[in-house]
C-alpha cells in the first residue's frame, strides 16, 4: 500500500505475473474493500489471491523506529508476518525501504552468523546471462572486513541459485585494482575472501573498479551500502539520460526521424536491455525469509519482475542454502563470535 503509484500498480503487476506463471499464488495485504474492487476487476485474479485486511499504511516519510513501535496494523507488518508464520515463501513490497528492513530484521531475524543483512540488486552487464549482482546496495552504509566476507558468500549463493551460475566470480569494489590501494578494511576483506574460496565455491578475481560493474569480468560485485547505493542511483540516472538524449537526437531533423524509424528495432532492444523496471527488486540477504524490495515508483512491469525474482528464489530453497553457506565462513580471528561449519559440503 505504500508505493508511489498506490495499490493499482501492484495489482496490475500481480496480474501480469499471474498471466506468465500459473503456479504462483498471492496473499495481498491492505484495506479489504479497496483491494476487493481492484482484484475483482482483473480477469481471473480473484481465484489466485487471498486478501488480508490491514488498515494501516507505512508512508515513505515514516521513520522506521516509529513503524516498529506503532505499525502492527499496517499492510507491511502483515505481509512480513505471513513469511514468519510460514504462510508465504516470500514478501514483495514497494514501500519504505528503511521500515521494510527494520521490520524484516525484527520479525524474521537474521541468519546465524550474519552481522549485517545486505540488499543485492541486478545490474545489466556483458555477461552471457545479461546481469551481474551487486551488494550491498544500501541496507547499511558501513561494512567491515567480516561484513564484506559475508556479502561475498551471500552474493555468490544468490548468483548460483538466482542466476544459475555454477561458480560465480567475485570482485571487491575499490578505487583501483592494485593490492596496496584502498581502506584497511578492504585489504583485510581481500585476504578473508581469498581464504574462503574453497569453502564458498566461487572464484575471487580481487579488486575491481567502477567500470567493471557492468563488465563480463565478474558476476558479483561486493561493496559497502553507501558506495553501492550511490553507484546504483548513478547507473539508473545515466540510463535515463541516454534514453532521453537519444529521443531528442532522433527528433531533431526530418533526416534523423527517418534514421530513427530504420533503427527502431535496435533501439527497442537497447531500451529493453537497460530498462531498470525489468531488473526491479533488491533482495534482503541474510534474513530467515525472502524479502524483495521493489522500487517505490515501480509500475506493473517492475512489480511483476520483483514477483518473478521472489518466486524463482522460493523454488530453489534459497534461504536454506544461503544459511548453510554463511555458516561455512571462516571469519577473521578478531571476530570471536564467528563459527565455522566443517560439515557443510556441496555448492549452494
Amino acid at each position: 500500500m505504500g508505493g508511489d503509484r498506490g495499490p493499482a500498480a501492484v495489482v496490475a503487476g500481480i496480474l501480469a505475473s499471474a498471466d506468465k506463471n500459473p503456479d504462483v499464488r498471492f496473499i495481498v495485504h491492505g484495506p479489504e474493500n479497496e483491494l476487493n474492487r481492484l482484484i475483482s476487476g482483473s480477469r481471473g485474479l480473484a481465484a489466485r489471491c487471498e486478501i488480508r485486511h490491514a488498515d494501516g499504511v507505512v508512508a515513505m516519510a515514516d521513520k522506521p523506529s516509529q513503524v516498529m513501535r506503532n505499525g502492527q496494523d499496517t499492510s507491511m507488518w502483515s505481509a512480513i508476518d505471513c513469511v514468519k508464520n510460514g504462510e508465504a515463501t516470500g514478501v514483495v513490497s514497494c514501500g519504505n525501504t528503511g521500515a521494510l528492513m527494520l521490520l524484516s530484521m525484527m520479525r524474521l531475524r537474521r541468519l546465524p552468523g550474519v552481522n549485517r543483512p545486505a540488499i543485492a540488486c541486478l545490474w545489466p552487464s556483458l555477461n552471457p546471462g545479461g546481469y551481474n549482482v551487486m551488494l550491498d546496495a544500501g541496507a547499511d552504509i558501513k561494512a567491515d572486513e567480516n561484513d564484506l566476507l559475508q556479502y561475498a558468500l551471500m552474493g555468490a549463493s544468490y548468483a548460483r541459485n538466482g542466476l544459475g551460475i555454477a561458480k560465480p566470480r567475485i570482485g571487491l569494489l575499490n578505487v583501483g585494482t592494485e593490492e596496496h590501494k584502498g581502506r584497511a578494511e578492504l585489504k583485510l576483506a581481500h585476504e578473508l575472501i581469498s581464504n574462503n574460496i574453497t569453502t564458498g565455491a566461487f572464484e575471487f578475481v580481487g579488486f575491481v573498479e567502477g567500470g567493471d560493474i557492468p563488465s563480463n569480468r565478474v558476476d558479483v560485485i561486493v561493496t559497502d551500502g553507501f558506495t553501492g547505493n550511490v553507484a546504483l542511483k548513478t547507473g539508473e540516472g545515466t540510463a535515463r539520460l541516454v534514453s532521453d538524449e537519444l529521443k531528442v537526437a532522433f527528433k531533431a531533423t526530418p533526416l534523423s526521424r527517418i534514421a530513427a524509424l530504420m533503427a527502431y528495432p535496435a533501439l527497442m532492444r537497447l531500451n529493453k536491455r537497460i530498462d531498470p523496471r525489468r531488473v526491479n527488486g533488491g533482495i534482503f540477504l541474510g534474513l530467515n525469509g525472502t524479502v524483495i524490495k521493489s522500487h517505490g515508483s515501480a509500475d506493473a512491469t517492475g512489480v511483476s519482475a520483483a514477483i518473478k525474482l521472489a518466486f524463482t528464489l522460493a523454488q530453489s530453497g534459497f534461504t536454506e542454502r544461503l544459511a548453510a553457506r554463511v555458516a561455512s565462513a571462516q571469519p577473521s580471528s578478531q571476530d570471536e563470535s564467528g563459527t565455522t561449519n566443517d560439515n557443510d559440503s556441496g555448492a549452494v
